[in-house]
């Protein structure tokens, strides 16, 4: 895209909601679209969480992140965008889906977890009180040691 200064989603979302945002100007490029919006007399290009700019992958995504924001009218510039742009520019990755299946393996014996020790506090037999069980393991203890020594 044309510009290298950018502005985040929170200012972009406060701009709108002045009033202040003249345009937008959708952008394509090598593996999506872009964003370009223009207020006062300055441009900038929406930027991602992580990264230098924000890229869409899909233009309906891209529609209703404008839509929602309150940017109902914009212009697109299709020259550049390259749809199979979008396999090379996106390697997959595999440990995504290994630390994605772990999590979900996790959360599984977590519930798992949670429920037997809910379990065992709903449980309705009383309970025993420490002194009764040691006392009866001790008197137990005994008998084998008298059984053992006959």
């Amino acid at each position: 895209m044309a510009t290298s200064d950018t502005i985040d989603h929170h200012t972009l979302t406060r701009l709108v909601e002045a009033g202040a945002v003249r345009g937008a100007t959708v952008i394509g490029q090598p593996g999506g679209w872009g964003v370009v919006v223009q207020y006062g007399k300055t441009q900038r290009a929406v930027a991602a969480k992580r990264g230098p700019l924000r890229v869409w992958r899909r233009f309906e995504t891209l529609a209703s992140y404008l839509k929602d924001m309150g940017l109902d009218h914009y212009q697109v510039d299709a020259v550049n965008y390259a749809p199979l742009a979008l396999m090379e520019s996106n390697p997959k990755r595999p440990d995504a889906a290994d630390r994605m299946r772990r999590a979900h393996e996790a959360a599984a014996y977590d519930e798992w977890f949670r429920g037997r020790v809910q379990a065992s506090r709903d449980d309705p037999r009383p309970s025993i009180p420490n002194d009764e069980v040691k006392a009866e393991f001790a008197k137990r203890r005994e008998a084998l040691r008298a059984k053992a020594t006959r």
